[in-house]
């Protein structure tokens, strides 16, 4: 029986959803990356190479799997003609049989990426910490109905109006507003033109070819970037990312009915990791974040950032099990914590007086709570060589099955370090298909 899964991040970003993914394509013929934008970072790691992707699905080191980036993914295309021939040039297949682009996504160009950098710039309230990879301007001029799309790219003689109707306006501003630089139309014409040719073997009308693999018997695996704490509804706003994050994309950001998916898979870590602003309960202090930071490896994949470390906060984590229906979980770099005696998880947040279960909608009172830990032993031993559940230290497996029943989900693996063979399968319920 062919299974369609939905695998999203259940925390703010870098879980280690790339690793997941990766591992998952053997067992799909599809994957489809269905939101964001080069804003995203999936890192790989395959017999200690390591390999980074920001719009290319996962599922690309697999041969024979075809990988789609969906209508709902935001597309820089210089960024993915760069990263499809570092990919090439690094060994790995990538033809149009391997990797179909929706016809319908929508383009990140240039003058996004100055907006937004400008904005962040000019912002006297909140800073949002954005990447300045254009992702939020671009979901913008989607919504204001001006956005230019792949397809558009083919027909020349409504390219250089449709320039006109973003970058006119926009140059007065970069110039005159922002003091920044401005874009040159015909110059950006041309570029899209010779860009245009190197995505036409790769381009399709992805609804129907999706629809075509579903009646094929073929098995789909959809991974979304970013996490759900950063979706643009349900996340912390405004700190967020500016697309819909959440397994409930896969419809809007595919075109694949919700009710195909037979899974969907919270990919976690062991503790929390967060870039750039805005509310982090858990984050730890007195120098632990530094030193989750330095055994972690902790920087981001796109912008190379430190990433804020702490700890795994369960209200969170039952949240974005309720928003995406997370039927497993993935637990990543639980050797991360092996050199700590005693490690904590937040159960609730301290607020006015009484605890808080619920993650709160309101940004003010996330920013003032403080989280109600339950402290678990630590094991104090390398686990990276470990192959089976059994054989960890009895500590390590307390604390993910007090993760894991706390959140009342199936606990799908556990990563033990970075390399694709350093997994623990605890339940394969592909090959099981059963829950």
């Amino acid at each position: 029986m062919a299974l369609n899964i939905c695998v999203t991040g259940g925390q703010w970003g870098d879980e280690g959803k790339g690793k997941v993914i990766d591992i998952l394509s053997e067992h799909f013929d599809v994957v489809v990356r269905f939101q964001g934008g080069s804003n995203a970072g999936h890192t790989v790691v395959i017999d200690g190479k390591t390999y980074f992707l920001h719009l290319v699905p996962s599922g690309i080191f697999h041969d024979e799997k075809v990988c789609v980036i969906g209508n709902g993914v935001v597309l820089d295309p210089f960024g993915l003609k760069e990263e499809i021939e570092n990919l090439v040039s690094n060994g790995v297949s990538v033809n149009p049989d391997k990797l179909i682009i929706s016809d319908r996504a929508h383009l990140v160009l240039p003058f996004h990426k100055i907006l937004d950098k400008a904005l962040e710039e000019s912002r006297n309230f909140r800073k949002i910490g954005t990447t300045g990879r254009g992702i939020g301007p671009s979901y913008s001029t989607k919504a204001l109905r001006l956005g230019i799309r792949v397809i558009d790219l083919f027909n020349e003689s409504d390219l250089i109006p449709l320039l006109k109707d973003n970058v006119d306006c926009l140059n007065f501003l970069f110039k005159d507003y922002f003091k920044t630089e401005t874009v040159n139309i015909d110059l950006l014409y041309k570029q899209l033109l010779e860009i245009r040719d190197f995505l036409a073997p790769f381009t399709a009308n992805t609804v129907y070819k999706l629809e075509g693999f579903r009646k094929e018997g073929k098995s789909i695996l959809f991974e979304g970037a970013q996490a759900s704490l950063l979706d643009i509804d349900h996340g912390t706003y405004p700190f967020v990312t500016s697309s819909t994050v959440i397994a409930g994309g896969v419809s809007s950001g595919a075109g694949v009915p919700a009710k195909e998916l037979d899974y969907t898979v919270g990919i976690f870590k062991a503790y929390c990791t967060r870039v750039g602003n805005g509310p982090f309960p858990t984050e730890a202090q007195n120098g632990m974040g530094e030193i989750l930071r330095s055994i972690g490896g902790e920087f981001g994949t796109t912008t190379g950032r430190p990433r804020r470390c702490g700890w795994f906060d369960l209200v969170a984590a039952k949240y974005a099990k309720i928003i995406n229906g997370y039927s497993h979980i993935a637990l990543m770099k639980l050797d991360v914590l092996s050199k700590f005696e005693e490690i904590p998880v937040c159960i609730g947040y301290r607020y006015k007086g009484g605890i808080l279960k619920e993650f709160p909608s309101d940004i003010k009172v996330l920013e003032n709570v403080e989280p109600y830990y339950k402290f678990l032993n630590g094991w104090g031993t390398d686990i990276t060589g470990i192959e089976k559940f059994e054989d960890l230290p009895e500590e390590a497996k307390d604390y993910v099955k007090y993760i894991s029943d706390s959140m009342e989900t199936n606990l799908f693996l556990i990563s033990v370090g970075p390399d694709r063979n350093e997994t623990i399968i605890v339940n394969n319920f592909i090959e099981n298909n059963e829950v």
